[in-house]
């Protein structure tokens, strides 16, 4: 990803949802985005020309539209009617973003719409956020990135965020290889960002 002067910003067109420039730069601001707060933490995450990634919780576009800056394609995943009005008008700047108005706890829904993807990324607010993870591992790439921004108090409110993630990370393997977990704080309070790599399939 492209950083000036320690500013994190994209390459992409302004005006998505009033973000500051920086020349012909969009400024990526961690408090707005968990993705760009991950990324101050982890500087080794990053967005390449040549990936595809699936989406899952695209919301209004905000980290959509950044990250839809560097790669091919994104297809973005989202339910709710508002939100998707505002991902529409995302997209009439940005054709690498196909968007998915759908549920992500049903990925049979939209299985024939999406190619396999080389990063799998979720910012969905529901207790079952590690199920949907995990039963997406088949859009996955074998060895393909999963990076899930946990939301702790929406899995369970009378227990601790760091148990919480604790069980996540159990969950998740061995389906998924865990390659590092983050906190991302002071942008964002009890959210916690799991980087995974998806474990070769050992069937053919």
């Amino acid at each position: 990803m492209l950083w000036i002067d320690g500013v994190l910003v994209s390459p992409g067109k302004g005006g998505v949802y009033g973000e500051r420039m920086l020349g012909e730069f969009r400024i990526w601001d961690p408090r707005r985005s968990k993705c760009a707060a991950l990324a101050r933490h982890d500087p080794t995450i990053d967005f390449l020309p040549d990936q595809r990634v699936l989406y899952l919780g695209a919301a209004h576009g905000t980290t959509v539209s950044h990250i839809a800056d560097y790669v091919e394609v994104v297809y973005a995943v989202e339910i709710a009617a508002h939100p998707m009005r505002n991902l529409l008008r995302v997209c009439q700047e940005r054709p690498n973003i196909i968007p998915i108005m759908a549920d992500a706890r049903n990925p049979s829904s939209y299985a024939p719409l999406v190619e396999a993807v080389d990063i799998l990324y979720q910012d969905v607010a529901t207790p079952s956020q590690v199920d949907i993870a995990l039963d997406h591992r088949v859009f996955l790439k074998d060895e393909g990135i999963l990076i899930l921004m946990l939301k702790t108090p929406c899995m369970d409110s009378r227990r601790s965020p760091e148990d919480l993630c604790s069980e996540a990370i159990s969950l998740l393997q061995p389906t998924y290889r865990i390659l590092n977990t983050v906190w991302l704080e002071p942008y964002h309070r009890d959210h916690a960002a799991i980087v995974a790599q998806a474990v070769p399939s050992p069937f053919p």
